[in-house]
């Protein structure tokens, strides 16, 4: 983490309001945006380089006009990819969103060979497999970012229910960026108060549900996905990497014999350092908990079977 220069692929919503986090944090040295579209590239550094006379330190905010300006990035970040349209079936997403990977990834590889690569792109755990694929890196290098959001989603949950404890509520969870998600209220907790001693069963139900559904509510009202909350946790993310604060982080990772499967990039708690995963905390699950990582894992690796069966990874 030598000159803590991240680059972020995708000017998006999710990919600008990373960047104005990181910034505004003082977080980095660098901060530079590729878009397929250059202009809102351009556009966005510039409004977010001009908002850094605020914040506690400089950082430089420019904007990538080709994949060769990604030189030499500590951390990339990837939330490029296209949402699912109506006409569209799963496979077609997949297939689409893993062309847009293997683009990115290769210039990736090419101008920031020793960088720790983030995925943001959605299927999240999907295509975090991809790039573990496409690069042959050491795992720790590959972080799927899920579990930062969907804990922050958790916890904002939590304290709409109790009514107290913002900022120092901690919640937990394992499984796929999805609907197969997996709370564990019984390891959560508001100010180190086990969440279970403080929130009723019908109450804990109501937060795992509203959890799950946390994306679609924002999407209904906004028309479109969120991108405060998911910008703040890969600003997290980032920082935590470029500190080397070795935080706990549910994260996608790709698992070698940890919880029972291999070959398979899935959602749970990892230390986060300066080597991006410095740890994978195998917790001990009990067997209905390890029933629904199954039906988690499952999901992902249909997902991945789609990818083999349209020779993607030939």
């Amino acid at each position: 983490m030598v000159g803590r220069k991240v680059g972020i692929v995708g000017a998006g919503f999710v990919g600008a309001t990373a960047a104005y986090s990181l910034a505004i944090k003082g977080t980095c040295h660098e901060v530079i945006l590729y878009d397929i579209n250059t202009d809102v590239a351009i556009g966005k550094a510039l409004d977010i380089g001009q908002s850094t006379s605020y914040a506690p330190k400089g950082t430089i905010v420019t904007a990538a006009k080709d994949a060769s300006d990604l030189k030499d990035c500590d951390i990339v970040v990837i939330t490029a990819g296209v949402p699912r349209k109506s006409d569209m079936t799963r496979a077609d997403l997949l297939m689409i969103n893993a062309k847009i990977m293997k683009d990115v990834v290769g210039n990736v590889m090419k101008y920031s060979p020793n960088a720790i690569i983030l995925c943001v792109s959605n299927p999240l755990d999907i295509m975090t497999y991809v790039i573990h694929k496409m690069t042959g890196w050491n795992r720790n290098r590959i972080i799927g970012m899920a579990g930062a959001l969907d804990g922050a989603r958790m916890a904002y949950q939590i304290n709409q229910k109790v009514g107290y404890g913002s900022g120092q509520t901690r919640a937990m969870l394992i499984g796929d960026h999805g609907q197969n998600m997996i709370p564990l209220p019984e390891i959560s907790a508001v100010g180190g108060v086990p969440l279970d001693q403080i929130v009723s069963k019908k109450d804990m139900e109501d937060i795992i549900a509203r959890t799950k559904d946390g994306g679609a509510e924002i999407v209904k009202y906004l028309g479109t996905s969120a991108y405060y909350a998911p910008g703040r946790a890969i600003s997290v993310m980032v920082e935590a990497m470029l500190d080397d604060s070795r935080i706990v982080m549910p994260s996608s990772v790709m698992l070698d014999g940890e919880y029972g499967y291999k070959d398979i990039t899935v959602g749970v708690p990892v230390v986060l350092g300066a080597n991006g995963v410095e740890k994978i905390i195998e917790l001990d699950l009990d067997e209905d908990t390890k029933a629904k990582f199954k039906i988690s894992v499952d999901s992902i690796q249909d997902g991945i079977d789609i990818l083999k069966e349209n020779n993607f990874f030939e």
